[in-house]
């Protein structure tokens, strides 16, 4: 019936130097060079003539509105963020920026991960939001504490085997 779904779940607003200079970057690179040449090509295919047949046309102002949507999207998020560029007081602690080492309580096998906000996550770096539940639950832990976390696959234990941060 209808499409009304409930809204997300507020993301922490949250970022890292260099979070917030790749997100100034990709709006930069959006506004100043890629909208101008979608702009400059939809021109032209609108001066082909009939717009209802035209593919190229309708291409180009999907594309168009696409990044209209990013642009908007970045410059409310980039207002409401908060660069956190100073290290916490307690170093042995894992809080917003740390790179963790866990160990899983069972198997044995390590992973690193850095606490970042949700804009700049990536799996293959191994950077975890500071919104996932694994971070949630290693949240002011110290050097060989144990924890569990809730995730999609299930409950699991993790040792926090190492916590620093980056210069």
């Amino acid at each position: 019936m209808g499409r009304w779904r409930p809204p997300a779940e507020k993301s922490t607003a949250l970022i890292t130097p260099d979070g917030h200079a790749r997100l100034k970057a990709e709006l930069d690179e959006l506004w100043r060079r890629k909208r101008p040449e979608v702009v400059k090509a939809l021109a032209a295919a609108a001066a082909e003539g009939d717009r209802s047949e035209n593919a190229e046309y309708t291409y180009r102002k999907k594309q168009l509105g696409e990044i209209d949507r990013r642009v908007r999207y970045l410059s409310k998020r980039l207002e409401s963020l908060r660069v956190v560029d100073t290290v916490p007081a307690d170093r042995e602690a894992v809080y917003f920026g740390a790179q963790v080492e866990i160990e899983h309580a069972t198997s044995g096998e390590t992973q690193r991960y850095r606490i970042v906000g949700p804009d700049e996550t990536d799996a293959k770096l191994g950077w975890i939001s500071v919104d996932s539940p694994l971070a949630r639950a290693m949240l002011k832990k110290r050097v060989d504490d144990e924890f569990e976390a809730v995730l999609p696959g299930g409950p699991a234990r993790y040792v926090i085997v190492e916590v620093s941060y980056a210069a």
